[in-house]
């Protein structure tokens, strides 16, 4: 028997990228998979059907997070649930002199403001002795620039965490950050040129990006009962970039 037999697991933004790799990888120590995604119907049915192709469970389920009452109804056909992986986000980076208040709105709206009212719907519906997992970034640990407002909202999810920590704790219900470094997705692709990647891949101890399994198997671990002891915590998945 895997550890997360009889679990269930929502992940957002879970049709692409770390979403998919957290996806799988929850779904091959047993977890009952809900994979969410906003609008790539195609990739979220791969999920899916890459999940039960080998034995496991899984469904897809469409919500935009940043549509608050659009994901509450959604979230009414979640039960209940043992573990919840908040992973959906958006990227912008530039200089702070170029962006304009739709892009800092859809940056909030989405990475703090949905990912909390998510959240709050599901607190209910997470079984005592669960598991939430926000993803953030090591964005947040440096000093560079040109991502501030980027930074600046997974900041605040990481302040979610700290103090989600402390008010669930009487439910042994465990809140952890994830803050992976520069990984290989679509996502990375669409706001890093190719050859700066090539750059910061030499930049870290292992000589490369990370993958999103490696980030997967972090996530995994926090959701695993030998990680009990462990709340309130950022965990940097980032290769050991200083």
């Amino acid at each position: 028997m895997t550890y997360l037999e009889n679990k269930t697991a929502l992940v957002t933004g879970a049709s692409r990228g770390i979403g998919r790799a957290i996806a799988l990888r929850l779904a091959a120590e047993g977890a009952e998979v809900i994979v969410n995604y906003k609008g790539r119907a195609d990739a979220a049915a791969s999920v899916v059907d890459e999940i039960t192709a080998s034995g496991g469970k899984a469904r897809a389920l469409q919500f935009d997070i940043a549509d608050v009452d659009g994901t509450k109804a959604a979230l009414e056909s979640v039960a209940a649930l043992d573990i919840l992986v908040n992973n959906a986000g958006w990227a912008k980076f530039g200089p702070m002199t170029g962006v304009s208040g739709d892009e800092y709105d859809a940056i909030f709206n989405l990475n703090v403001r949905g990912l909390f009212f998510l959240t709050q719907v599901l607190v209910p519906k997470l079984r005592d002795g669960g598991r939430i997992v926000n993803i953030s970034s090591g964005i947040t640990q440096s000093n560079g620039g040109y991502g501030s407002v980027y930074a600046a909202s997974k900041s605040a999810v990481e302040a979610f965490t700290r103090s989600w920590a402390v008010e669930l704790g009487p439910r042994s219900i465990t809140v952890n950050t994830v803050s992976p470094g520069m990984t290989e997705t679509d996502l990375l692709d669409e706001v890093v040129p190719r050859d700066r990647q090539q750059g910061m891949a030499g930049d870290t101890p292992l000589g490369r990006l990370g993958r999103p399994r490696d980030i997967a198997d972090v996530v995994a671990f926090l959701c695993s009962p030998d990680s009990g002891w462990i709340t309130a915590n950022n965990l940097l998945a980032n290769g050991g970039v200083g």
